[in-house]
């Protein structure tokens, strides 16, 4: 078999089934190129060599890191702006600055006095759904509820969340340049309609924080602000609408690991296995290898993109006992499903109380939930960072007691 037939079936085998794909290259190839996202890149799979390549300074964000540093000043960005201007494409010192002026935000301690808020948001979906007839959880409750979270948190109208949810998709799924370049400019252009109307009226949410921070001298540019209100409104619901959905199809086959969602002391644990196992975020965004490095043996040359694989490494039984296995009694202390490092995920707490309030305020009200479509008829989106149906059918079923 040649390189590019073992390649091509490596990618085709990834849509369909990423962590089978996955698995297989972490046991035979776990340092590999591949073509993702319209470009080669260095795919790493083990827990090890994923860890170490997290917190590795010499893998830069910027793509221009890797140039020399004559050409750097004329080099373009590889993204549009302001995705470019984003905490997931910048390097210490500006990623420092930037992230340390919303570091206070996302504190455990902060995220947990939105417990009240996101229970309430939760029961008010669910009462709203029919039970006796089907209803695609994604656009009813599993994108809906961290969407209006993130977009309270930030203060995005509410009748502009839709578009959001529409465009963050365009933004996150593999599509053709043009069109990622017209769904960038076209949030980027609402948020900075946004941004002078919270300058001109503030209000106690977080973009009139971050806008007033800026006014008072640390220096947030107006493309800063706008790159990091959409940051923040992309991941803030994205990964939680990901991992509400797979979750549900894991919970439902596992009538075990659901009832604990009725016993609140059970819950973290299960959530933290959920995330070990299910990893929202299959892949970290890419990667730039500043000099020549060595990988798991593996020599990766100066200037090409590196892709860690979190999904991989999370099912590493190097790293895991049995880790295909949904097992909520393990130990799941190291799991990289939010990262590691300078950019590990810094919406980690939010996705974690939005995952125990949504799934237990699900499964608690609807025990009797089943999934009314047929697995091979589900469509995934087609996408390097996540993994999950389109669309999941149900039927909510009675509520308990009922």
């Amino acid at each position: 078999m040649t390189g590019a037939t073992q390649e091509d079936s490596f990618t085709e085998h990834y849509w369909r089934d990423p962590h089978a794909a996955l698995a297989g290259t972490r046991e035979t190839c776990p340092v590999r190129e591949v073509d993702f996202e319209g470009g080669r890149t260095w795919l790493v799979t083990r827990y090890d060599d994923v860890r170490a390549g997290l917190a590795d300074e010499r893998l830069a964000k910027d793509w221009r890191s890797s140039l020399p540093a004559e050409e750097r000043a004329s080099a373009p960005p590889g993204l549009p702006a302001p995705m470019s201007h984003m905490l997931t494409s910048l390097d210490p010192p500006e990623h420092t600055r930037l992230r340390s002026l919303v570091t206070q935000a996302f504190t455990a301690r902060r995220i947990a006095t939105l417990r009240p808020r996101v229970e309430s948001v939760a029961e008010e979906l669910l009462a709203g759904l029919p039970e006796d007839e089907p209803v695609d959880l994604v656009a009813r409750y599993a994108i809906v509820l961290p969407m209006v979270v993130i977009s309270e948190l930030l203060g995005v109208p509410e009748i502009d969340r839709d578009e959001f949810a529409r465009l963050s998709t365009v933004l996150i799924d593999e599509c053709p340049e043009p069109e990622l370049e017209r769904a960038s400019n076209q949030m980027a252009t609402y948020l900075e309609g946004l941004v002078a109307a919270k300058r001109a009226a503030p209000d106690d949410a977080l973009l009139s924080a971050l806008i007033s921070a800026s006014d008072e001298g640390d220096r947030l540019s107006d493309l800063e602000i706008v790159a990091m209100a959409m940051l923040l409104l992309m991941a803030g619901h994205e990964t939680t609408a990901v991992f509400i959905t797979n979750s549900v199809r894991a919970l439902v086959a596992d009538d075990s690991a659901r009832e604990r969602l009725a016993r609140p002391e059970s819950v973290p644990s299960l959530i933290e296995e959920l995330l070990r196992w299910l990893s929202p975020a299959l892949n970290a965004s890419l990667r730039f290898a500043t000099e020549d490095l060595e990988i798991g043996g593996v020599t990766i040359p100066r200037g090409a993109s590196v892709t860690l694989s979190t999904g991989a490494a999370n099912r590493d039984p190097a790293r895991f006992e049995d880790p295909d296995v949904l097992d909520p009694d393990r130990n799941t202390a190291g799991h990289l499903a939010f990262g590691y490092g300078i950019h590990r995920c810094l919406g980690a707490a939010l996705v974690r109380l939005e995952g125990e309030v949504g799934l237990a305020a699900l499964f608690n009200r609807f025990p009797r939930l089943r999934i009314v479509a047929d697995p091979a008829e589900l469509t995934y989106r087609r996408s390097v960072h996540v993994h999950a149906p389109r669309t999941l059918p149900v039927v909510l079923g009675s509520r308990a007691g009922g």
